[in-house]
């Protein structure tokens, strides 16, 4: 109906098998040379809907997303352009020289992303959901604790509870929802940076919010999908230092607190969906990330002050 020029003899449809996304994605052949991505989304989502004005907006201000053809928003279908299938994790095993350009490359996207005026953000504040505030910070924590150490992990109740309310936590999400915000992707990993003709490019935006950019940046650096050593996480965090500097935003002495703070905080999620998503929705690849998820979070929390009985506790769970 909506591509009357297409031959539909020719069509080819094939599922994309995806992440834990509720969304549905078929690469649609029209010819030997030519494929869009049909998507299609559970309308009850409130985020699902809001892609559409989300990747015009980015879009428009020099982000490179995936070019909207058509949207039907009764039906729930998104034709949008085929980027193809090579994303930022499927360069993994390649030399740091090789992926050090695609890195670079999108943190070129997210630096830009990061420094957009306040201004400018005001025109697309009404279809982005809730902001980083200090009780979404403490869902994140509580996500960890139920769906991973509880329903992975088997860790009792009363312990569960005892890791939940220890005061650090809690002070965490205090000092990090009061810090100024600018938008952030808000899921900044491997598999969500498709890289074409060496360029980076943003897909699955569509939980864009305000927020802190250092979680864009733990995202990307402490993904339990690919290995990082330090020197390479060094490298990365310079150039984004660099970037932001150019684009004018003042990069503070309190850079590094904040960025071992969001890893924290996104690890804790990224291990909660791990567990939610594995046993719950039946997704049991999304199980063999815990390990490595697991150790950069007691990395990660061995430098904080106030959490020395979570420390134990991830030691405990890793020596099994």
């Amino acid at each position: 109906m909506h591509f009357p020029r297409l031959d539909v003899d020719q069509i080819k449809i094939r599922p994309i098998e995806t992440g834990g996304s509720d969304r549905k994605f078929y690469r649609i052949r029209c010819s030997p040379d030519q494929t869009v991505i049909l998507v299609k989304y559970n309308l009850e989502h409130e985020e699902n809907r809001h892609y559409v004005q989300i990747a015009k907006f980015l879009d428009a201000h020099g982000i490179r997303v995936p070019k909207i053809y058509f949207h039907d928003p009764a039906e729930g279908l998104v034709w949008i352009e085929d980027l193809g299938e090579s994303d930022l994790y499927s360069y993994r095993r390649e030399n740091w020289l090789v992926r050090r350009a695609f890195y670079d490359s999108a943190l070129d996207q997210i630096a830009t992303l990061h420094s957009l005026p306040e201004s400018t953000c005001v025109e697309t504040k009404e279809y982005l959901p809730a902001e980083f505030n200090a009780s979404l910070y403490v869902w994140e924590q509580n996500y960890f604790f139920e769906n991973c150490l509880g329903r992975h992990f088997g860790v009792d109740d009363g312990k569960l509870a005892s890791l939940a309310t220890l005061p650090a936590l809690n002070q965490i999400a205090e000092q990090l929802a009061s810090l100024p915000r600018v938008l952030v992707h808000r899921d900044f990993q491997s598999q969500n940076i498709i890289i074409r003709n060496g360029q980076a490019y943003l897909i699955d935006f569509q939980g864009m919010r305000p927020g802190l950019a250092e979680y864009d940046l733990a995202s990307l650096l402490y993904d339990p999908y690919v290995d990082l050593t330090e020197a390479e996480r060094a490298e990365l965090i310079a150039y984004y230092r660099e970037e932001q500097i150019k684009n004018g935003t003042t990069v503070n002495g309190e850079f590094d607190s904040k960025l071992r703070l969001c890893a924290m905080q996104r690890l804790m999620q990224a291990l909660g969906a791990y567990g939610f998503l594995g046993l719950v929705k039946g997704h049991k690849h999304f199980l063999k990330h815990l390990p490595a998820a697991m150790k950069l979070l007691r990395s990660i929390v061995a430098e904080l002050t106030g959490l020395d009985k979570l420390e134990r506790t991830l030691e405990e769970l890793l020596a099994r």
